[in-house]
């Protein structure tokens, strides 16, 4: 059924979803499991690059955790449909800990190789093409309804204090320990996950019953039916599709940016980078105060706009000061949108169809990347380190106003 919840006025409890003990287990187990991510990918392209000598080479390996998403994310969808989403969430947490451990051992061995890197990367893209729309899906069956917009913020604010934190700490074990040490502890982290899922006792259990027994194609072909027939998803979809594609390519335009126009080494890189993830916890951090009022339509229409005009402020910036706060404010933008818009698209699905519609927002956000930043990278090498956040800027303004003709021909026409 859908859900639309009264708006309430005001700031709420930001961390109300942890009342519910199932939440609470995950929660934590994800805040381990998270940093555990984000050491594995600081360390990966370090050994790759370490390996290889070679950027192209490198980024091969950084494609293919992406490749699968593209190609089965709709497949994974259905999947997660008619299959309970605690037990599946078993198998992917458990695969990844194989994967990562089967990597630690031949680094920690002295016998990896450049195709190693391949074979994992892919494996580890095969899993998460299920595992993260099924995370997504998984949130409404821990918290209700009621709570689902705080819990999904909250969880952008594990990942986004993760993305803080992690590559800190990844550098420190590298030094003292060796990039093999990474990975052990990612795999280790994921067994967090596990214990935390022993404990957790959704509270939808049953299966949704689908009128009719369908195909796979079938299924597939419904759920696109039903975000194409739903406005809200829709639309909300098609703003994704732009700011996932222009305004999240910041590890391609920072380290660029950050070296060309300001001159700074691996230091200052970092502090860019740290300023970025303030403003994107700053972000989470709102949306989880304002969740009992609901998706906010200046969020969700307004704020795409805006994004698209400070990404263009960045580039016109000449300082170290000025260029963090401006990175720091389209960090606090990206993930106040995007967690407000993946609010919006959950509150707004039928459980039926949520793995569905989670399927293909998974495809948009994580299929976009490779065309964002090959996008950017375009830019930045014919014109100039500033050209890619301008260019960037530029896109997100110019798509967005289809979207919102759209809007305004379909409200006049009502």
């Amino acid at each position: 059924m859908s859900v639309n919840q009264p708006a309430k006025s005001g700031l709420n409890n930001p961390f109300i979803s942890l009342k519910h003990a199932n939440f609470r287990y995950y929660f934590f187990g994800m805040c381990v499991s998270t940093i555990g991510t984000w050491m594995q990918n600081t360390a990966q392209p370090w050994l790759a690059y370490s390996l290889t000598n070679s950027a192209l080479l490198l980024s091969v390996v950084s494609a293919l955790q992406f490749l699968p998403s593209l190609l089965f994310s709709l497949f994974a969808g259905v999947l997660i449909d008619r299959m309970p989403k605690k037990s599946m969430l078993v198998i992917t947490q458990s695969l990844f800990l194989v994967i990562t451990f089967a990597l630690w051992l031949l680094s920690r061995s002295g016998g990896i190789r450049y195709w190693h890197l391949l074979v994992t990367a892919s494996l580890m893209g095969v899993v998460n093409t299920l595992d993260m729309p099924l995370r997504q899906s998984f949130v409404v069956e821990m918290v209700g309804h009621e709570d689902l917009m705080n819990a999904i913020a909250l969880n952008s604010l594990v990942f986004n204090a993760a993305r803080m934190v992690g590559p800190s700490v990844a550098g420190l074990v590298m030094g003292a320990f060796g990039v093999s040490a990474c990975f052990l502890i990612n795999s280790i982290s994921f067994a967090a996950v596990l214990i935390s899922l022993f404990f957790i006792h959704p509270k939808v259990c049953a299966l949704p019953e689908e009128p009719v027994k369908q195909s796979m194609m079938e299924s597939i072909k419904e759920g696109l039916r039903y975000i194409r027939r739903n406005e809200d998803l829709f639309v909300t979809m098609l703003f994704i599709a732009v700011i996932s594609t222009f305004a999240l390519n910041y590890g391609v335009s920072v380290p660029v940016f950050a070296q060309q126009i300001l001159g700074l080494a691996e230091t200052g890189y970092g502090f860019l980078l740290s300023a970025l993830g303030a403003g994107a916890l700053l972000g989470a951090l709102l949306v989880a105060s304002l969740s009992k009022s609901g998706p906010r339509h200046f969020i969700l229409f307004v704020l795409p706009a805006i994004t698209g005009a400070v990404l263009i402020l960045i580039g016109y910036m000449n300082r170290f000061a000025t260029t963090a706060v401006t990175l720091a404010i389209g960090g606090f933008l990206f993930v106040t949108y995007l967690s407000t818009a993946n609010s919006n698209i959950q509150i707004r699905t039928e459980d039926r169809f949520r793995g569905r519609v989670m399927s293909v927002y998974s495809l948009i956000v994580a299929g976009s990347t490779p065309i964002g930043n090959l996008f950017v990278g375009a830019a930045d090498n014919w014109f100039g380190a500033r050209m890619g956040f301008i260019a960037c800027g530029v896109a997100v303004l110019l798509l967005i106003v289809p979207i919102y003709f759209v809007l305004f021909w379909r409200k006049e026409r009502v």
